[in-house]
């Protein structure tokens, strides 16, 4: 069993490896890792003798399966592999070290590991990475990981478009490719799963239901553009981060969401409020559900005419 301690200990000897190879001159470079030491020291002094890793149940049904007996294994060691790389996907997301490219960001690091079958049907046992908790914030990204994954799966089957464009628009697409590539992958074998998780249950019903899921989840079901519109800002919630444009046309008001990377919403109230401008936004949209729009840089913003 992975105690806190062991995982603590570990944070802290890659701390001081990391330290020791910056020279002492580097003050400003050595700051963040020092603290972060200092930190996870006092949290080895305060931590409890044992904390039990998170462990999550997969089951599968369908043509691969027998009973709750057995499974195929060139089925069930492919479809645990493709779990596995959507939960890493979603780690990385939840890191903000995803790309559109290339390796997944610190895969072997974030491993799903298999400790054991799971009844009910027939499926596996898969604990949590202890890398996947934060040792100095506490956040548990592992755990968010999974219930990302499992609300994602239950709004593609049972959801609304609108549903799934509210998880979907959080998720990185990559992220969202990778748990569409498992699904695919259950179809073609025409097999379907479910996924117990901290006292939460979601299992598809049936093939039909899975493919359907599948389908949804699809990048060409999945539509994002930029575009661009004339108008005027009427205002901004700095909290909610969420911004109304009257058209210059008067076809309407678009109410739409300010991007993280835009430290201050409040600046459109304060530079851009009722002036005429041009603006580019990202629209985003599942199936046939409404157009989301998102203003992701300031620069996106000119006054009109310019």
């Amino acid at each position: 069993m992975i105690t806190r301690q062991i995982a603590l200990q570990s944070e802290i000897k890659e701390l001081e490896s990391i330290l020791s190879e910056i020279p002492a001159e580097n003050i400003l470079e050595r700051l963040s890792f020092e603290s972060r030491l200092s930190s996870a020291k006092y949290l080895l002094d305060q931590s409890p003798a044992l904390a039990v890793a998170e462990k999550a149940h997969v089951t599968f049904r369908g043509r691969p399966v027998i009973g709750n007996h057995g499974i195929s294994a060139d089925f069930g060691s492919k479809a645990a592999g493709a779990f596995a790389d959507a939960f890493a996907a979603v780690m990385a997301e939840l890191n903000e070290s995803l790309r559109y490219m290339g390796p997944i960001p610190d895969k072997a690091k974030n491993q799903l590991v298999i400790t054991g079958t799971a009844v009910g049907s027939f499926g596996f046992e898969f604990e949590l990475p202890a890398s996947a908790t934060d040792l100095i914030s506490g956040q548990d990204k592992g755990s968010e990981a999974l219930e990302k994954i499992q609300a994602l799966l239950r709004a593609s089957a049972e959801g609304s478009d609108d549903e799934v464009a509210e998880l979907v628009e959080v998720i990185h697409p990559r992220a969202v490719k990778k748990i569409s590539e498992f699904l695919s992958y259950l179809s073609q074998q025409q097999a379907w799963c479910g996924i117990e998780f901290k006292n939460k249950f979601f299992r598809f019903a049936d093939i039909e239901q899975l493919q359907l899921s599948a389908d949804r989840l699809q990048e060409s079901n999945i539509r994002e553009s930029q575009e661009g519109y004339t108008g005027e800002f009427q205002g901004v919630l700095p909290n909610s981060r969420t911004f109304e444009f009257k058209l210059t046309d008067q076809s309407g008001i678009i109410k739409g969401k300010v991007d993280p990377a835009i430290d201050d919403p409040d600046i459109l109230n304060r530079d851009w409020l009722h002036k005429p401008v041009t603006i580019q936004l990202n629209v985003f949209q599942v199936g046939q559900g409404r157009p989301r729009f998102a203003l992701r840089n300031l620069a996106d913003i000119q006054h009109f005419g310019e």
